[in-house]
């Protein structure tokens, strides 16, 4: 029986890949051993548990940014986490590591690397973190999610993604789809939606102009986010929601998606062949307009810029597009030459190789 420990966490985009390979491994081998390794602090502490897997804790030790007392601490702290990570290898007989990135993962590849087992890498951002960068160095295999991420060794598998997501067929499920959102399955619908806490820019835009979206004969489906309190107008064909706890079905029903690119959303989107258009968070290392990159040089969406997108933006880009059919449809198919269902199964492949070669 192989034992795997998966490593990741701290943000949904660390732990749902995590997941997605857990739930792969675990339908693949019902007798396989899957471990997660992850803080008490991230959001694997709530999600691990609840999907029914073992948590095992490592201490949260951050990579210091500059240099003071937390600094200096470092070396010790790291050491110390390190040290839990092989006690875990060793009391589990773990045969291999597979990290995602996060707190948890740079003490993971440095005790599989000392406990001498192979460990391997997965990317889900274009542009690497720092813990994944270090432990590519020495991985028996890298798997990056978009193709051009500055990793070495590394080879394009994909996003791992929900089962939901891979096993959804849109055209199935459209009628119910529009019936949970109360909407109309033959007329076109524009998703709406930045995540799960919304993005205000996105809703102030559509605030200003889902009079001209309806005017244009589509429908609008818009996921605010819980912390927003813009109001719902109440018309036949807005959808206006807080929260969606079934993206699946979103998805669905959408024929057009405006979205901040995270690497899920971008590799999620893609994989269901809908064209996008992609508004990158500003905050951050740029990592958002790196990951829709490869989807736009293929066609299948487009970039727009956080600083300027407002009603106007809407009006003046949007809703030309709303009235191309032909060209949302070569959107569609560009989507699927860029997007995969299969990054579960190319991740797992990854990993029987590193243990073949052991």
């Amino acid at each position: 029986m192989t034992t795997y420990l998966l490593a990741g966490g701290g943000t949904a985009g660390h732990v749902n890949p995590l997941l997605a390979v857990a739930d792969g491994l675990r339908s693949r081998d019902a007798e396989a051993s899957v471990l997660v390794l992850g803080t008490a602090e991230g959001l694997e502490s709530r999600l691990v548990p609840a999907r029914g897997y073992e948590l095992l804790v490592v201490d949260k030790v951050p990579f210091p940014r500059r240099p003071d007392a937390q600094a200096a601490r470092f070396p010790l702290r790291f050491r110390r986490a390190v040290a839990q990570v092989r006690d875990h290898i060793r009391a589990h007989g773990v045969d291999v590591v597979v990290g995602f990135g996060g707190y948890a993962s740079a003490p993971a590849y440095v005790a599989a690397r000392r406990e001498r087992i192979p460990f391997v890498v997965h990317e889900a951002n274009a542009r690497p973190g720092l813990a994944n960068v270090l432990g590519a160095r020495r991985a028996a295999a890298t798997g990056v999610a978009f193709a051009g991420t500055p990793l070495r060794g590394g080879e394009v598998v994909g996003m791992p993604l929900r089962r939901e997501v891979i096993e959804l067929d849109r055209a199935a499920v459209r009628d119910e789809a529009a019936a949970h959102f109360g909407l109309d399955a033959a007329r076109p619908v524009l998703l709406v939606f930045g995540g799960s806490l919304g993005a205000q820019r996105l809703n102030d835009a559509l605030a200003d102009s889902w009079g001209d979206v309806l005017a244009a004969g589509w429908q609008l489906l818009h996921v605010t986010g819980e912390r927003s309190d813009l109001a719902d107008p109440g018309v036949p064909g807005y959808a206006l929601v807080r929260y969606v706890d079934r993206m699946d079905l979103a998805f669905a029903l959408a024929d057009l998606i405006v979205s901040r690119s995270g690497a899920a959303t971008v590799s999620e989107i893609s994989a269901l062949g809908i064209p996008a258009l992609y508004v990158p968070y500003s905050v951050g290392n740029g990592e958002q307009r790196l990951n829709a990159a490869t989807a736009v040089a293929a066609g299948a969406a487009k970039l727009l810029d956080d600083a300027t997108f407002d009603g106007d933006a809407v009006r003046r880009i949007v809703l030309p597009l709303l009235g191309d059919p032909d060209r949302l449809a070569a959107m569609s198919a560009a989507a699927s030459t860029v997007g995969t269902r299969s990054g579960t199964e190319n991740l797992i492949a990854l990993v029987d190789r590193a243990l073949a070669s052991v």
